[in-house]
């Protein structure tokens, strides 16, 4: 029977996303299994009893483990350069592990205002519910962060790049402040990546994922994950994890696993397409501005430049006529199709005012940087020029 090697400790992150974390059954099968089981057995009353005094030694319950979903749990924390590593089904369940087991009635958040609209919700509407003081400052004004945090905080929530408007937030002076404060950072770093941008090593304590976006990458499966280096953290979560219920189911981390083999390759190539549609764009008559941090004109540029290895996949288009004239391009396009998600290996298209912030007033949209006339636009696998082909032509339309 073969046996599974313990890997050199010096791998390059690409090897990492092929072999890290594997674990082989007794068949010593090439590709992960897949564990698609609920419970498990023991072969006593008195094993059974065992298993339960050490529960997390070993797997009782796949709402509380998985073979499948470690094995995706140990490449990843390989991955971002964390200790440890807990899924969830979704993007927004890995958010809300993160502020709900970070906080308490009575604890203090200080957030940007340009974050996901469902992660704006949490922070502004659910979390005072339960007796949470939140407050939200612009993400790239650090007179701002240095005001909230004068007051003791407990966590500061932020995303960078933001989503839609690629506002970035200066990290590591962020959470010197908010450390400070007394506060642990969580970051959420859908946009980016963990290829892109490593906010662990910049100060933050919590890195959080939407992996239905670029670790799938391929529109099939939700994920989320959080990651840290704080043992504090995980402890903290565990009992919203055991109680609640935000469990990964282990087909999707079979799938997480599989994208994670191919991430490297899909968001370089694609990060260096949106650079070169990004930069097609920012000279269109039709377009009032473009954001994308890879772009010299982007009034951060040289901030992307320190916290990014790459501009992203994302890029933001700004037309004057508004709805009508977004909704003119986006009903022209022909490659492209009209989609509210993004990091997958097809190139999208939002008019996030309508769509993924919808639900927010005219004055919060126009403070994330979203206006009636913005698209959001997640570049995918396909050959660039074909991209920018069809945006000419849509744009000829408007």
């Amino acid at each position: 029977m073969a046996r599974d090697k313990k890997l050199p400790g010096n791998l390059d992150p690409r090897t990492l996303m092929v072999h890290g974390g594997t674990q082989r059954s007794g068949f010593d099968e090439t590709s992960e299994a897949l564990f698609m089981t609920s419970g498990y057995v023991y072969g006593t009353a008195e094993e059974a009893e065992e298993a339960f005094k050490t529960d997390g030694l070993r797997y009782v319950y796949s709402r509380y483990r998985n073979p499948t979903v470690s094995m995706f749990e140990d490449r990843l924390a390989l991955l971002e350069g964390a200790s440890g590593c807990q899924g969830a089904a979704s993007g927004m369940a890995a958010m809300t592990l993160a502020l709900f087991g970070l906080t308490r009635a009575g604890s203090r958040v200080v957030a940007s205002r340009a974050l996901f609209g469902s992660c704006l919700y949490l922070i502004t509407d659910m979390l005072p519910r339960y007796g949470v003081e939140t407050v939200l400052v612009d993400p790239d004004d650090l007179n701002q962060w240095a005001d909230a945090f004068k007051k003791p905080t407990d966590v500061a929530f932020l995303e960078t790049p933001s989503n839609p408007g690629l506002v970035l937030a200066d990290l590591p002076a962020i959470a010197k402040l908010a450390h400070a404060a007394g506060a642990k950072v969580v970051v959420d770093n859908a946009f980016a990546s963990p290829v892109l941008q490593k906010p662990l090593s910049m100060g933050a304590d919590v890195v959080a994922y939407s992996t239905t976006k670029h670790i799938d990458g391929q529109g099939r499966a939700m994920g989320g994950a959080v990651l840290s280096n704080d043992p504090e953290f995980f402890k903290a979560i565990q009992p919203f994890v055991r109680h609640t219920g935000p469990s990964l189911s282990p087909f999707n981390a079979w799938l997480m696993l599989k994208g994670l083999e191919t991430l490297d390759l899909r968001v370089n190539a694609m990060a260096d397409s949106a650079l070169e549609v990004a930069t097609y764009l920012e000279s269109h008559p039709k377009l009032r501005k473009v954001m994308y941090p890879g772009l010299a004109s982007h009034p951060q540029h040289a901030l992307a430049k320190a916290q990014m290895k790459k501009g992203g996949t994302m890029v933001a288009l700004h037309l004057e006529g508004g709805k009508e004239e977004a909704f003119r391009l986006l009903n022209a396009l022909n490659v492209i199709p009209i989609s509210n998600n993004l990091g997958d290996s097809k190139s999208l298209a939002t008019h996030p005012a309508t769509t993924t912030h919808q639900r927010l007033s005219d004055e919060e949209r126009a403070a994330a940087g979203i206006h009636p006339g913005t698209i959001r636009l997640s570049v995918g696998l396909e050959a660039a020029s074909d991209l920018i082909a069809d945006l000419d032509q849509a744009l000829k339309k408007v």
